[in-house]
């Protein structure tokens, strides 16, 4: 299983770069979790679109998705420059029915996840964590079967993390706030929130994402490594993950 970081800043995006999106491949199918702004300029450094197999949204916030109407458009554009007839699957969730409608393109289709269950897409087996934020949005446990990663999506601190991140092999969590501020009210985590999840779930290493645009983002992984011990990285684009 491997993870490639393409975007990674909360919000917005810096100059040339993206917000949230990381690419997941195994065995040659390749999953893109969310599509944030920037996204897809950047996604092609790494991938041909069209060999995207997959994509999962955690939620409707524009920084998770605000590049899927630009990939739709993408994916019609080259497919009918090369003839491709292949439909790609988005999947997310129906609790905001009209974010979950603007899915379905002419070459995109909208498949609705139930986060009560497993979901099996290509080598990969998904399950869900309701996460703490303004919208509906889920946190998703991934395995090919032999690796587990948890991606927090955005969320405040709960206890329900720790459980489900259980041994994971990666945490990649929401790391909005520094130390001494209080994500909660925005849905968000600081960087000591997730090192403590990291450190109770007892999880292998730890990639702080959804960063902040403002302060010395090294002192974010100072601040984690006072709580957890393990391996702690910041998402850069690029950054790639194996196991």
């Amino acid at each position: 299983m491997k993870l490639t970081v393409i975007g990674y800043w909360g919000g917005f995006p810096a100059p040339e770069s993206a917000t949230s999106s990381y690419l997941l491949e195994k065995d040659d199918f390749t999953l893109l979790i969310d599509c944030g702004s920037g996204a897809l300029s950047r996604l092609q450094q790494y991938k041909n679109i069209l060999n995207l197999d997959a994509v999962i949204l955690s939620h409707y916030h524009q920084d998770h998705i605000a590049d899927i109407g630009v990939l739709q458009y993408a994916w019609l554009v080259q497919s009918y420059v090369v003839g491709n007839k292949d439909i790609l699957p988005i999947y997310g969730h129906m609790e905001d029915k009209e974010g979950f409608g603007k899915l379905t393109h002419e070459f995109t289709e909208g498949v609705a996840y139930d986060p009560n269950e497993t979901l099996e897409i290509g080598p990969f087996s998904i399950t869900f964590q309701k996460t703490k934020h303004p919208v509906p949005c889920y946190g998703m446990r991934i395995t090919d079967g032999e690796s587990v990663m948890v991606y927090t999506a955005d969320s405040s601190f709960q206890d329900d993390w720790i459980p489900f991140s259980s041994d994971a092999d990666l945490l990649v969590t929401d790391c909005n706030f520094y130390a001494d501020q209080d994500g909660s009210q925005a849905g968000h985590m600081t960087s000591v929130e997730g090192a403590t999840i990291a450190k109770e779930a007892n999880v292998f290493e730890l990639l702080l994402s959804h960063l902040p645009q403002y302060g010395n983002r090294q002192d974010l992984i100072e601040q984690a490594s006072n709580v957890f011990d393990g391996k702690i990285s910041l998402a850069t684009e690029g950054l790639v993950w194996e196991s």
